[in-house]
């Protein structure tokens, strides 16, 4: 055995504070929010397009013209927020609303600064170090609401159309005037308004409070047993500076569920349970731990569960819709301002009009051709008519029958289409006139 003594050293176990952690739970959110927030225009994933009358949403590009999957979108995401309030209440005020994430944001970043500034300038007047604080808060809140605004604004003009006219600080043309109103707002709400947007201005606020009902799921002080120890530790967690104790239905609370960790914190020391807590309404019942599966989700009535199947409806459509969506849009009409030409060789011409649109991201090609008439051509466009992303156009073709494989008037025909990439063996169902007459005049019209 050593000389030397054997010391055995016990690490302590670490002390939890007792408490709920929603606050962490909120943060994390909010940062995914944020990331989503920025990568949803950038890469095409939802935003609307008004430069070229686009639409886009999860990969596809829709054109403003495709009025039932446009409407079937919009009402998906209508639905979507109306259930959301109806269920679990301003939970998006208190999670997601990207108004929010900034505003705390700039509150936590303007509470550093001044500690910084009074650490920093210990010895200078109350009044400087405000206004000190002031610039340097200002300075920094420039960039982010310049930031904020081009995230915001490529929701509607293309990324990198906004990105050039940044750099060239465009302010003459429509995009940049937007853009620099956007700026000045952004800059001014962050640095005056911040959370009181949310109870002044916003009216998504006013219609989460018209949608909740009894089963809605809130912040609810319940406190059967007097067990509250008064020390207004929730109110001073509150970003929106209200007193949850007061009620539960109070405009500015937006369950960002600070006030519950705030209160578990203190008691949970007691020994205590938390007398704020989540609650679907009113009743201590409604918060019971026990309920089935369904009332834990919010599923509490009828009413819910037939917004859900609604919503499902709706997504469905809407998949199905995008799902069966060919990229390139194809329509073929006659053009019988002329019935029918003929020439001095004999054959006969019916006019065509094509209009293709290349509603995807790729080039795509159309290839025409004829059935159901012995020898007949297609004259006037290229075998394979090249279609740039985006590209609409309109051609005029001729179909051309020798005037001995028609009967005389009226012969049934199809053009076949095929589109690379997308759908193949397109049908269009046509007409194709002949002269009564065995033989036509040359060039004659009828």
């Amino acid at each position: 055995m050593s000389t030397q003594a054997q010391i055995k050293i016990t690490k302590k176990p670490r002390t939890i504070i007792p408490g709920t952690h929603f606050h962490r739970i909120r943060k994390t959110v909010q940062i995914v929010c944020f990331v989503i927030f920025v990568t949803l225009p950038l890469f095409d994933i939802m935003r609307i397009d008004l430069t070229r009358q686009r639409f886009y949403f999860f990969g596809a590009e829709l054109w403003i013209s495709e009025f039932s999957i446009v409407f079937l979108t919009l009402m998906f995401l209508w639905i979507s927020i109306a259930a959301m309030a109806m269920i679990y209440g301003r939970f998006w005020c208190g999670y997601l609303c990207p108004q929010m994430i900034f505003s705390e944001t700039a509150n936590g970043i303007e509470k550093s600064i001044i500690r910084l500034i009074n650490k920093k300038l210990p010895n200078a007047g109350p009044r400087l170090r405000r206004f000190a604080a002031a610039i340097v808060f200002g300075i920094l809140l420039l960039p982010a609401s310049v930031f904020v605004t081009f995230v915001f604004v490529s929701y509607f003009i293309p990324p990198f159309d906004l990105f050039h006219r940044l750099l060239s600080l465009d302010i003459r043309t429509a995009g940049g005037i937007v853009g620099a109103s956007v700026t000045l707002v952004t800059f001014l709400d962050f640095a005056l308004l911040r959370q009181r947007f949310c109870t002044a201005i916003c009216p998504y606020g006013y219609l989460q409070n018209m949608l909740k009902d009894k089963h809605t799921l809130l912040v609810h002080f319940h406190d059967p047993n007097d067990e509250c120890i008064k020390c207004s530790k929730c109110v001073r967690a509150c970003p929106m500076g209200i007193d949850i104790r007061q009620s539960s239905h109070q405009l500015e609370c937006t369950h960002c569920a600070e006030c519950i960790d705030a209160c578990s914190g203190i008691l949970g020391k007691l020994g205590r349970q938390t007398v704020i807590q989540y609650a679907w309404g009113d009743s201590a019942a409604t918060a019971a731990p026990k309920a089935n599966w369904l009332h834990r989700i919010g599923l509490r009535d009828g009413k819910r569960i037939a917004v859900l199947v609604l919503l499902l409806v709706y997504a469905t459509g809407l998949s199905i819709a995008i799902g069966l969506r060919q990229p390139v849009l194809l329509r073929i009409m006659p053009d019988r301002i002329t019935l029918y030409s003929a020439t001095a060789d004999g054959k006969i011409h019916n006019s065509f009009r094509m209009l293709a649109s290349n509603r995807g991201r790729l080039p795509a090609t159309v290839s025409l051709s004829v059935a159901d008439l012995p020898e007949a051509k297609i004259e006037g466009v290229e075998d394979r008519k090249l279609l740039e992303p985006g590209q609409s156009v309109q051609l005029q073709f001729d179909v051309v029958v020798p005037q001995s494989s028609l009967n005389p008037g009226i012969n049934r025909m199809r053009i076949l289409a095929d589109v690379t990439p997308g759908k193949k063996g397109q049908q269009f169902s046509e007409t194709f006139f002949a002269p009564q007459a065995s033989t036509p005049e040359p060039g004659g019209k009828k």
